[in-house]
C-alpha cells in the first residue's frame, strides 16, 4: 500500500478508536426501533464525544454533526481529547450514528463510524452532498471515473472482471433524485441493490465478495463520502467523489471550509491521506457487522478497526458488563 506508518498515530492506539464507536453504539442501541432520530443520535453524539475526550490527544472534529451554530456537540472544528494544546495533533471524521433512521426503525446496517488521521489528512468537507461511485480492490486504476456514464462505468468494471454486464450488481441509496440512474443501470442489465440509508456500509460493501456488490453510484453526504474514502483507503478499492451544491450558501460554506475548486474530482487519497485508522460498530445487524445485542447482563458488540499503513483489519466482538 505504500503509506509510510505514522508515528502521531501510533500514541493513538488502535483498540482505543474501538472504545470509542462502541460507546456510540451502545448507547444509540437503547433506543433501537422507537422512532425517535434525534433522541438516538443525540445519546450515540454525547457517548461519543465523552469517549474521545478521555484519549490522550489533540484532536479536531473535520467531520462531524454539523457547524458550531447547528450542532451542540462534535460540531465541524470543535477540539476534543484529554492533552488539547499538548497532545499529538489528529484530525477526526465521524458519524456517531450513520444511520438514524435506520436505528430508530430497527432497520439493516446502522453503525457507529470513526476515522482518524494526523493533522491535514482529511478533507474538511461541508456538509453538503457528494456525488460518488467506488468498487474493491483488484481493478486496474482508473477503471471508474464520474466523468464515465453509468453505462461505460458498469461496462468497464465488467470487462475488468471478466463477466457481463448483467452480472454486475450495484448498490444505490433508494432516493427520488436516483431515479434516472436506477433507469440507466437497469437498461444495461445490471442489477442494483437498494438500501434507505447507511451509505458508508454501501461504500465498504463493494470491498466484501460475500455482499455480491461491486460497485456503488450515487448522491450522498458528502462528510460520508470522506468516512468511506478513510476505509477504502485501510482494505483497497477505488473511490471518486465530486461535492454537488444545491445554491449559492452551500458554495459559500464549501469556501468557508477551504474548498476553492468546486468542480473537482476527488480521489481516495485526497479525501483521506497519508496513514489513517477507520473504525466502526454495529447498531443494528447489516452486512459489515451484527448490532448491538442484550443477553441478561451483558452488552455484546461488533466491530471492525482498519489501519491504511498496515493494512490491518481486525474484528472485535466486545462484552460490555451493565
Amino acid at each position: 500500500m505504500n503509506t509510510t506508518r505514522s508515528k502521531t498515530l501510533d500514541r493513538v492506539l488502535v483498540l482505543e478508536m474501538v472504545r470509542v464507536t462502541e460507546a456510540a453504539a451502545i448507547a444509540a442501541s437503547k433506543l433501537t426501533g422507537r422512532g425517535d432520530e434525534k433522541a438516538a443520535d443525540a445519546a450515540a453524539v454525547e457517548a461519543m464525544r465523552a469517549a474521545l475526550n478521555n484519549l490522550y490527544m489533540d484532536g479536531t472534529v473535520v467531520i462531524g454533526e454539523g457547524e458550531r451554530d447547528e450542532a451542540p456537540m462534535l460540531f465541524i472544528g470543535e477540539k476534543v481529547g484529554s492533552a488539547i494544546g499538548k497532545g499529538p495533533k489528529i484530525d477526526i471524521a465521524l458519524d456517531p450514528l450513520e444511520g438514524t433512521t435506520i436505528c430508530a426503525t430497527a432497520g439493516p446496517n446502522s453503525l457507529a463510524v470513526l476515522a482518524i488521521a494526523e493533522e491535514g489528512g482529511l478533507l474538511n468537507a461541508p456538509d453538503v452532498y457528494m456525488d460518488k461511485i467506488a468498487c474493491g480492490p483488484g481493478y486496474p486504476e482508473g477503471i471508474i471515473d464520474l466523468d464515465k456514464s453509468p453505462t461505460e462505468n458498469v461496462r468497464a468494471l465488467a470487462a475488468a472482471k471478466g463477466v457481463e454486464p448483467h452480472e454486475i450488481i450495484a448498490c444505490v441509496l433508494d432516493r427520488p433524485r436516483h431515479q434516472k440512474l436506477i433507469a440507466e443501470l437497469r437498461e444495461v442489465g445490471c442489477g442494483i441493490m437498494l438500501i434507505g440509508d447507511g451509505d458508508v456500509a454501501g461504500v465498504i460493501a463493494t470491498t466484501n465478495p460475500d455482499t455480491t456488490i461491486d460497485i456503488y453510484m450515487g448522491a450522498g453526504g458528502a462528510p460520508e463520502g470522506v468516512l468511506a474514502a478513510a476505509a477504502l483507503r485501510c482494505v483497497g478499492g477505488q473511490f471518486k467523489g465530486r461535492l454537488l451544491f444545491r445554491n449559492d450558501d452551500e458554495r459559500a460554506r464549501a469556501a468557508k471550509w477551504g474548498v476553492t475548486d468546486l468542480d473537482k474530482q476527488y480521489d481516495l487519497t485526497e479525501l483521506a491521506r497519508g496513514d489513517c485508522i477507520f473504525a466502526a460498530t454495529g447498531v443494528t445487524d447489516g452486512s459489515l457487522l451484527a448490532g448491538v445485542k442484550r443477553k441478561g447482563h451483558v452488552m455484546t458488540t461488533e466491530s471492525v478497526v482498519m489501519r491504511a499503513s498496515s493494512g490491518t483489519v481486525r474484528w472485535v466482538k466486545g462484552e460490555h458488563r451493565i
